[in-house]
């Protein structure tokens, strides 16, 4: 018998990799039904950036995921108001954000509903960022020749 019923989590995720799978998978052990929130093109930009791999293209990548029951737009950073949209019991996100200001403040406030934070472990040595930084290297190498 798993943890939690329904988990939830979100993500841009651009250029899909193994952190993310491994963020699913996880979550996936610890919950009956997981759903993912995928990040629309026009939110990304609150990273600054853009995302390389299209909107609908992401949501039907993480679809495919055998570990994800459901697919959903994550179309603000308001976890509250996905919560009343998609009730969870548990919210899954990266160890990299345990201890932020913005993560301190989330696990009070959905202590009060009911649903507990858990912290997944953080894929090191991979990343959109860092996949991005290497196709710029790739890119501007094949300038040069």
């Amino acid at each position: 018998m798993k943890k939690y019923k329904i988990g939830y989590t979100t993500g841009v995720y651009d250029m899909f990799h193994i952190g993310h799978l491994n963020l699913l998978k996880k979550a996936k052990e610890q919950c009956e039904y997981l759903i993912v929130g995928v990040t629309i093109d026009e939110l990304v930009s609150y990273k600054n950036k853009e995302a390389i791999i299209p909107f609908e293209e992401r949501m039907e990548i993480v679809n495919q995921i055998s570990y994800v029951d459901q697919v959903v737009p994550q179309k603000n950073m308001n976890k509250m108001e996905a919560y009343e949209a998609h009730p969870f019991d548990v919210m899954f996100v990266g160890s990299d954000w345990q201890g932020s200001d913005t993560w301190n403040q989330l696990e009070q406030t959905f202590a009060q509903v009911g649903v507990a934070i858990q912290y997944l472990p953080y894929t090191t040595g991979t990343s959109s960022t860092a996949l991005r930084s290497a196709i710029q290297r790739i890119n501007s190498k094949e300038t040069v020749k």
